[in-house]
């Protein structure tokens, strides 16, 4: 974990602690990030060792993430989320939930429901978003 704490030690054992209402409004800065295609913002948001695992199993850290969406193979035209629950474990928030996207990949419009993993940790420089991971919602017969 040093990756994420530093060299100092866990966030934990220094006193730092996320809020609930710390990482729902960082996951609503990221989900405006990526709809405005604000790179800079993205920049400061995503740890530098985040792990995203799109619902189609590709795994992206924050610069090839980044770049995909600054080459415009990647765009985010509308993100909604629900049902979303937060679990916070000192410097941790854990989001779950439903992300309903409209997004085009490499030139083809898609929507995506997903089901989703959302992890942000508190640290000296800020909160960060570390890690992502979705899977299709099952589709009901």
């Amino acid at each position: 974990m040093t990756a994420i704490f530093g060299s100092g030690g866990s966030s934990e054992r220094r006193g730092l602690s996320i809020a609930e209402n710390e990482a729902l409004a960082a996951e609503e800065a990221r989900y405006a990030a990526q709809i405005g295609a604000d790179f800079e913002a993205m920049a400061r948001l995503f740890a530098d060792d985040l792990v995203y695992v799109h619902s189609s199993g590709a795994v992206d850290g924050k610069a090839t993430y980044i770049e995909r969406m600054r080459s415009g193979a990647l765009i985010y035209r509308g993100m909604r989320k629900s049902n979303v629950e937060a679990r916070v474990f000192g410097p941790v928030a854990i989001l779950t939930g439903i992300g309903h996207f409209d997004v085009t990949v490499d030139g083809k419009e898609t929507v995506a429901r997903v089901l989703f993993h959302s992890i942000w940790v508190k640290t000296d420089s800020g909160v960060r978003f570390v890690s992502w991971q979705s899977t299709p919602v099952p589709v009901k017969t």
